[in-house]
């Protein structure tokens, strides 16, 4: 028994990295406790286990009397000197207490308390090297489900991820090789728990710093990002240096880079716009390929109200307001978008219209304008085409239309010369 609690012992030094050392001293309270059992209250009780064979013995110190009162805490000065040929009395003698097979409790004992400290040093271990790992991407195996959390064996340790952190369009099988984010390393109270995220913005953002040495060397500077987990991401980048195209960079040759991101990410959409200081310019990059007709910004409440053509609205908007929503998200601004309204002039108004321009002509009164129109005539261009008879009929012309015909070239003159001024002499 006592060679099976040494087997144990270095298995688990070799397969948990804990200490020997803190795993025998853990024993060793154990047994202690086992022996204040089998013995008694002993006084100064101890225990030592040999680590190449496991023997247990158990140990106290006797105070040397003249008349033993109590056996467990003393014993007699002829008792002392077989232990001790100089012992004194009141002197402290250690003497060996092993009562018959207490190797096998104290084993039984030691290997309960064994198992509770493994899983406190397993804890404190995975918090200690967990602890500054948080934001760092790890890799392991899908071991098992809990409802619709995932448990994912690190190798050492068992890391969570719940069903909040992950991505609703992915499936995870038994034993399939997954990469994740590490969220946080929270302690509860069961112990330290890594929690793992595919879904967190972070996740895309390290994948990028991992992919792209720009961003890792701090060249190029992730400003904002934005996703919706499985659909869609948006980045914003920029480069501290004017001569690295902080898009193309992380793009990449052919689009390798990305391609690589892409595929880690089981096709989501994701893209890479270049930041800007002026909101305009961020929001027409965010928005692309969409043309933007107008902006109407609100520094004070950060809300930009778009226009856009009909055409481009479902364009700027996105699948059920998925573009809109993350350039919202990106930019931190409320993005309203609203299509441009084209307002079509009705008959009445193409009328007054006629009327004015016709009456702007020197010579015609807003009478006479308004006659010439609802008889047909309704621009310039058309009054130089007609003759005075076709005008005489007009009661509103009658003998003045040779006139009005005069002045109808005249101001046709005035305009050609306006435009088309004659050279110098």
């Amino acid at each position: 028994m006592n060679n099976e609690l040494v087997a144990i012992l270095e298995f688990w030094e070799r397969e948990k990295g804990i200490s020997k050392d803190i795993l025998q001293a853990a024993v060793q309270e154990a047994v202690v406790s086992a022996a204040k059992k089998a013995i008694g209250p002993a006084r100064e009780l101890r225990c030592t286990i040999d680590a190449k064979s496991g023997d247990i013995r158990a140990w106290a110190k006797l105070m040397v009397v003249e008349k033993v009162a109590s056996q467990h805490d003393e014993m007699s000065l002829t008792e002392a000197r077989r232990l001790k040929a100089d012992a004194q009395l009141g002197e402290e003698i250690e003497k060996e207490v092993t009562p018959a097979g207490f190797g096998r409790i104290a084993s039984q004992y030691a290997k309960q308390a064994l198992m509770q400290h493994l899983r406190k040093a397993e804890k404190a271990l995975i918090f200690a090297e967990f602890k500054d790992r948080t934001g760092d991407i790890v890799s392991g195996v899908v071991r098992r489900f809990d409802r619709s959390d995932v448990s994912i064996d690190l190798g050492r340790y068992e890391a969570l991820l719940p069903n909040r952190e992950r991505v609703p369009t992915e499936e995870y099988q038994i034993g399939e090789r997954v990469r994740c984010y590490v969220k946080a390393v929270e302690n509860t109270a069961h112990g330290p728990e890594i929690i793992l995220s595919r879904a967190d913005p972070q996740f895309v953002v390290k994948l990028f710093q991992l992919e792209v040495s720009e961003i890792a060397d701090g060249t190029i500077e992730v400003k904002a990002i934005a996703r919706e987990p499985g659909f869609r991401t948006k980045m914003a980048v920029h480069s501290r240096d004017d001569k690295v195209d902080p898009v193309g960079a992380c793009v990449g040759l052919r689009g390798q880079r990305v391609k690589n991101i892409v595929r880690e990410l089981n096709n989501e959409k994701v893209d890479i716009i270049k930041w800007d200081p002026n909101i305009k310019v961020f929001i027409a990059n965010a928005l692309a390929p969409a043309k933007l007709k107008g902006f109407d910004v609100e520094e004070s409440s950060q809300r930009v109200k778009i226009l856009v053509s009909t055409d481009q609205l479902s364009l700027a908007i996105g699948k059920r307001g998925q573009n809109a929503r993350l350039t919202s998200k990106l930019t931190g601004w409320q993005v309203d978008i609203e299509p441009e309204v084209t307002t079509t002039m009705g008959f009445e108004e193409k009328v007054a219209q006629a009327v004015q321009g016709m009456a702007a002509i020197p010579g015609l009164t807003e009478a006479q304008a308004d006659a010439l129109v609802h008889h047909g005539f309704l621009s310039l261009e058309d009054l130089l085409q007609a003759e005075a008879s076709d005008l005489v009929e007009i009661a509103e012309i009658g003998e003045q239309a040779e006139a009005i015909l005069e002045a109808a070239r005249a101001e046709a003159q005035r305009r050609t010369l306006t435009i088309h001024p004659p050279a110098a002499a």
